[in-house]
């Protein structure tokens, strides 16, 4: 496995469209994209570009595992860190052997491309995003 760049830091929030704010008077962000919904991992999602990466917020949709962190998080906070990585099957084979719990199989993410996470257990105490790196020129380009 090739280990990419960091691709964005999840940021869990109980409302997105009072973080937008936070980022951008406090922070400084320029470029906030639009929130959307993302139904099939049960959150709305909104990035905010920084030179470097992104910092994804992240509001839960119903019954999701982002109201179980905001349960114990009440005013939120940073959820999971996503690495690219070229091959997103030779990645969670890679984490398999080496003992990591992959959680679940790879689906498609917010990007539009594969990712799975890595339980914290295993990664340090960091919920850990694999997501395969985007092939089209200027997908997923921060």
């Amino acid at each position: 496995m090739i280990l990419g760049r960091l691709n964005h830091v999840g940021v869990a929030t109980p409302s997105i469209a009072e973080a937008i704010p936070y980022w951008r008077d406090v922070m400084g962000a320029t470029a906030i994209g639009e929130p959307f919904d993302v139904p099939a991992q049960g959150v709305k999602v909104c990035f905010v570009d920084t030179p470097n990466t992104q910092i994804e917020l992240i509001e839960p949709l119903g019954d999701s595992p982002i109201r179980a962190f905001l349960e114990k998080n009440p005013a939120g906070g940073q959820h999971h860190l996503c690495y690219e990585v070229p091959d997103i099957h030779a990645a969670k084979a890679w984490f398999e052997v080496k003992g990591a719990r992959v959680l679940g199989e790879p689906r498609i993410g917010a990007h539009g491309t594969p990712i799975f996470f890595v339980h914290p257990r295993d990664m340090g105490g960091v919920l850990t995003e694999i997501m395969e790196s985007p092939q089209e020129a200027g997908k997923g380009d921060h």
